[in-house]
């Protein structure tokens, strides 16, 4: 099995309960095909760079997985059918991401990364 890391956009008029049931709805999907579900993270409402049916803003949230290419293929296809999804994308991974996302850090991980680099092109 490889890792992955799906994201997906959802309309901006659904609640929370609504988003979390989707992100359920997802991660169920990835279990019954063999998955395992290393990392959710909802980083919720967020302005788009440009409107996506008539909408401004969306529900933002990551989803990382081990699983089988048949789940992600399965996830793909129910993202692509549900209304309330607006954009989902899929990426498979080297490995398997260590803490929270930057979205979710913040600059903190970001600025501890450059600090590492700074150091070894000094040495």
């Amino acid at each position: 099995m490889a890792f992955y890391e799906t994201v997906f956009i959802s309309r901006q008029d659904l609640g929370d309960a609504q988003v979390k049931e989707l992100t359920e709805m997802a991660s169920k999907i990835i279990k019954d095909q063999g998955g395992k579900i290393l990392k959710t993270e909802q980083w919720g409402l967020k302005n788009l760079a440009y409107k996506i049916n008539k909408s401004r803003k969306g529900h933002y949230t990551l989803i990382e997985s081990d699983a089988p290419g048949a789940a992600i293929i399965e996830l793909e296809r129910i993202l692509r059918l549900n209304e309330d999804v607006m954009r989902y994308m899929t990426i498979r991974l080297e490995e398997a991401t260590k803490g929270p996302s930057i979205m979710m850090g913040g600059d903190k991980y970001r600025n501890d990364n450059k600090d590492d680099n700074t150091k070894e092109e000094a040495a």
